[in-house]
């Protein structure tokens, strides 16, 4: 299957704004790593890909520890795959949205005691222990994601002052988030 226009053209420019990012303002020239975080911004752009989980009774998961709850109910690949959501989760909200972690982790959720920095670390880590021949080149993706986390977060922010800056520069097209 063949991508849209629409999204070819999204990949290319996350893919532009993603590595100018790392390397100038981060430091971080990885071209795997900037590929799973393009990759991880092309797939949250939907919010139905963010709260995409469910639960054995079909229920979407919609905070982390309610992620963390159903991972452990999970075995092998399947377990691996809610890690995975989890830092990937946690990795969007506290770098692309940060202000938004106040809502997510309000007095009357599950997450209100939570550090989304530390579940998004763990997790990674616990995804890449979860290993199989399909997946060790993404695993290794994984347990950097983990080690450099705040690293990534401050990344992200930079990504999204840079589309930002853009967007103010050319025409205003609305939120990226699309419901």
């Amino acid at each position: 299957m063949y991508p849209s226009r629409k999204q070819a053209t999204l990949r290319k420019f996350f893919s532009g704004i993603t590595e100018q990012s790392f390397q100038t303002q981060v430091g971080v020239a990885d071209p795997p790593l900037v590929d799973y975080i393009t990759d991880l911004l092309l797939r949250f752009i939907r919010m139905e890909s963010v709260f995409q989980l469910r639960n054995a009774e079909g229920k979407r998961l919609h905070e982390v520890a309610e992620l963390m709850h159903e991972a452990q109910t999970r075995t092998g690949e399947a377990r691996r795959m809610v890690y995975r959501h989890i830092g990937d989760f946690t990795l969007f909200w506290a770098g692309v949205y940060p202000e938004a972690l106040g809502r997510l982790q309000g007095r009357n959720t599950k997450d209100c005691l939570l550090d989304y920095c530390n579940q998004g670390k763990r997790s990674y880590l616990l995804a890449s222990s979860i290993s199989s021949e399909s997946n060790a080149e993404e695993n290794a993706v994984l347990e950097r994601l983990s080690y450099e986390f705040e690293l990534c977060v401050h990344g992200l922010g930079a990504v999204r002052k840079e589309w930002e800056r853009r967007d103010s520069e050319e025409s205003p097209r609305g939120p990226w988030l699309i419901n």
